[in-house]
């Protein structure tokens, strides 16, 4: 058996913070937020809108779209880095409750940025190992709880939102997810963390430094150097695996974090403006759940058509990353 992408969804919050807004929250401006990033605004959740309640509409969606009953889904994984609880239950137990699936395996994975990359390559061993048939996968996030508005240089990266995608077993080649290369490196895990409120840290100190470095916390400079390198490096591994060049991928949908990286990264390996697909204006980083967005982006406005071969992209704290050339292969055939 093979492992075919048959759908997407998404869903993102009302509330809509735009660069305007934090000029008044932080010492910046929109200039130059837009030219260091090209974020223009993010959503941001309800104070009682929660990161399962993102991810079971978006999977939702996706379940519809796929032309399955929600009862055929034998699998759920969410990437997420702001669950809804610490440690336990998973926000994917919480997802599968809402959906009505309380009988099923759901777990969740922390992979930061690349989570969504890790959780597709996660559903294809599933599927092709002939333990599963349909697995949904959520990448879903609440940034907006793990994000310190007082500083300047993270609150203007970091949005909210879910997005989802149902993959289910296929007999048809043609159809089949291609391939997935994922990988991870701890020596530089400062780089982009959340000191403290694990094991690992001081998590009961009460002091103001301690309760802020529960927020997300990141070095600029040194994140985009390695972000460019590793997923200019990975990408051309990956075609080069599977013969392939860049003239044979219909849309490149890298992570959503900085319009620099996405263009640095884009010039590297000549993609055509056409090819890349941009959403980092409207929602900005939205972590785990920012493919699958960029996804439903592109199958709202009519662009992505059966057939069509995605190259998949991301880079994240761990650090991680990954890369995947997925092709869309719609629901299936009655």
């Amino acid at each position: 058996m093979y492992a075919a992408f048959r759908s997407i969804g998404a869903y993102v919050p009302e509330r809509i913070l735009t660069n305007a807004d934090l000029e008044k929250m932080v010492d910046t401006s929109d200039e130059w937020i837009t030219k260091r990033t090209g974020i223009k605004e993010r959503h941001i959740a309800a104070e009682n809108e929660f990161t399962s309640d993102m991810g079971a509409k978006a999977a939702a969606q996706a379940i519809e779209r796929a032309g399955i009953a929600k009862e055929d889904i034998d699998l759920v994984i969410c990437a997420t880095i702001s669950p809804d609880y610490f440690n336990m239950p998973s926000t994917a137990t919480i997802i599968s409750a809402k959906l009505g699936l309380p009988q099923v395996m759901a777990f969740d994975i922390s992979a930061a940025c690349t989570g969504f990359v890790y959780v597709v390559s996660m559903a294809k061993a599933f599927i092709e190992s002939g333990m599963k048939k349909n697995v949904l996968v959520i990448g879903a996030e609440k940034l907006s709880a793990i994000t310190d508005y007082t500083d300047r240089t993270t609150c203007i990266l970091f949005g909210d939102g879910a997005g989802a995608a149902v993959i289910s077993a296929t007999e048809n080649k043609a159809e089949a997810i291609l391939d997935v290369h994922t990988g991870a490196d701890g020596t530089y895990a400062d780089l982009l963390m959340t000191p403290n409120g694990g094991t690992g840290s001081a998590h009961d100190a009460l002091d103001a430094e301690a309760q802020t470095g529960c927020f997300m916390q990141m070095k600029g400079n040194e994140t985009f150097k390695v972000a460019v390198r590793t997923l200019t490096n990975d990408v051309k591994a990956i075609l080069a695996e599977n013969n392939m060049s860049a003239d044979d991928v219909k849309h490149f949908v890298p992570h959503q974090a900085n319009y620099r990286i996405i263009k640095a990264v884009g010039d590297a390996l000549n993609l055509r403006d056409e090819q890349v697909v941009l959403t980092v204006h409207k929602y900005g980083n939205t972590s785990g759940s920012s493919i699958p967005i960029a996804i439903n982006d592109l199958y709202e406005s009519g662009k992505l058509e059966k057939g069509d071969m995605m190259l998949l992209d991301a880079f994240g704290g761990g650090l991680t990353w990954g890369s995947a050339l997925v092709p869309f292969a719609g629901p299936a055939s009655v």
